[in-house]
């Protein structure tokens, strides 16, 4: 994977809507694997983000949580234990991750006002839902916690401080598709051992038209 550059500089001043949003890279699909990015501006003129803590959906549990490392900032990584184990193709899964927590390790690496940056995980197998909120808290150098886990009701403004929320697609097509039959590639090989036999015997023919080259000349 690739690593995550250093802060980003944002141009002008943050909008007021710019507040922690998460999107994934390709596109959700209900049932596949989704690399998130979320981004995190600091929209304080006084005060850097220090810490960001990310919580995965309560609700809807996922099995596979993988996080990108940042340079400058450590990560903590916490799970808990599910009543119910859920049910993976590779068994069943009775610890998940509940959050994840990216530190910065010094004041040089926070997100300084009029800048933001991006925090990356790997999540899935997506549940088929439209959509998963990802609650989180936004620590700055002054002490003060922003919680980001505020829910919109259907056609109501969006709150002060919205979850990030990811829109899942439908599943892919292909999820479900069954692997080629084997005969395909079993009647393929006659083809490739009559190709590796001509070109045996044309290496064969060019080092004896080189011999009999050699033997002309000393003639």
């Amino acid at each position: 994977m690739l690593a995550v550059g250093a802060t980003l500089l944002a141009l002008g001043a943050l909008p007021a809507s710019a507040h922690i949003r998460v999107s994934a890279d390709g596109g959700a699909a209900a049932g596949s694997y989704a690399q998130l990015a979320f981004r995190v501006p600091t929209e304080k003129d006084n005060a850097s983000t220090t810490a960001v803590q990310i919580f995965l959906p309560a609700d809807q549990p996922l099995a596979s949580v993988s996080v990108q490392p940042h340079p400058g900032w450590t990560v903590e990584v916490h799970q808990k234990t599910l009543p119910q184990p859920l049910q993976t193709d590779d068994g069943p899964v009775s610890q998940v991750v509940s959050d994840v927590v990216f530190t910065a390790q010094s004041p040089q690496t926070a997100i300084a006002p009029q800048q933001f940056d991006q925090f990356s995980l790997l999540v899935g197998p997506l549940p088929n839902v439209p959509s998963l909120a990802f609650p989180a808290n936004q620590t700055y150098s002054d002490g003060s916690v922003v919680a980001w886990n505020q829910s919109a009701a259907p056609g109501a403004p969006e709150p002060e401080h919205p979850s990030p929320t990811l829109t899942i697609g439908p599943a892919s097509p292909d999820s479900g598709a069954t692997p080629a039959s084997s005969d395909s590639g079993s009647s393929s090989t006659p083809a490739l051992v009559i190709g590796i036999i001509a070109l045996v015997l044309a290496v064969v023919a060019l080092l004896l038209l080189a011999v009999a080259l050699l033997r002309g000349r000393r003639g």
